[in-house]
């Protein structure tokens, strides 16, 4: 998920000015601008544009509240294990129960840590695709 996130601050920071100034041009170049045609070619821009902004976030949109769901796997097969050395030894010695209990947290707080701080990344990337959609329609005039 964060190989993602990076991937695309990276994408926000330096290939979209370019992609957005060489739009801009390509409409500037044109001589029609009021027609339909030069209508749809203008929506057909910025779709293009937004397309590309918006690659992977149906991904992320999914990992995020996911991650806790993931988290609760480890911590069944931790809680399993616990019980597997309780049906071993046939008490509830706190050394044979350790280990599992510790996979069980671990899982558990791994998929609330993901979950959480990737809460902010995609409503930012969200947020920062709807506006630079806005304004690149703002920089194409008609």
């Amino acid at each position: 998920m964060w190989a993602m996130v990076i991937e695309r601050y990276w994408y926000f920071r330096r290939i979209l000015p370019q992609q957005a100034m060489e739009m801009q041009a390509q409409w500037n170049a044109r001589t029609d601008h009021s027609s339909w045609c030069a209508r749809q070619i203008r929506q057909t821009m910025i779709s293009r544009l937004n397309a590309s902004m918006t690659v992977g976030f149906p991904v992320l949109q999914v990992l995020v509240p996911m991650s806790p769901l993931l988290g609760l796997i480890g911590t069944v097969t931790g809680m399993l294990g616990v019980f597997d050395s309780m049906a071993l030894r046939g008490n509830a010695d706190a050394r044979s129960m350790a280990s599992g209990v510790s996979q069980a947290m671990i899982c558990t707080m791994t998929g609330l840590a993901v979950s959480i701080t990737g809460l902010y990344p995609v409503h930012y990337f969200r947020t920062r695709a709807s506006q630079e959609t806005e304004l690149l329609a703002d920089r194409l005039p008609l």
